[in-house]
């Protein structure tokens, strides 16, 4: 039971870590934070709730993992490479397809609700 109580620490370590450290995963969470209060706001249904926590952990999972890919790239090869360049690029960019994604989704559960509200 230990050693999951210290696998649960270090996980909980790494994820504050990341988020006082990194900017993007800082913009994520409070982000999502604000798209939280909005869905409070505006009695977000149980379906959309759940669509909107899946979206939201998985930006911030794959933010995690994207800056875990940085700092392995960063360790392996601390001088400047063209390889290990696109590598984080890619992480990047998988990053940055995910966010895209998430607008959308977010514009698709928000603005008919904000439209309802204006009417």
């Amino acid at each position: 039971m230990r050693r999951e109580v210290k696998s649960f620490q270090n996980a909980w370590q790494g994820i504050f870590r990341a988020a006082k450290l990194e900017r993007h995963l800082k913009f994520h969470i409070v982000a999502a934070i604000g798209t939280i209060a909005g869905a409070f706001i505006l009695q977000f249904s149980a379906l959309e709730w759940v669509v909107l926590v899946l979206t939201i952990n998985g930006m911030i999972a794959l933010e995690l993992v994207n800056t875990a890919v940085e700092r392995i790239v960063d360790f392996v090869q601390p001088e400047w490479d063209e390889r290990a360049g696109q590598i984080k690029d890619i992480a990047a960019g998988a990053c940055l397809i995910y966010a895209c994604g998430a607008l959308a989704i977010g514009c698709i559960l928000y603005i008919p609700k904000l439209i309802e509200v204006i009417s």
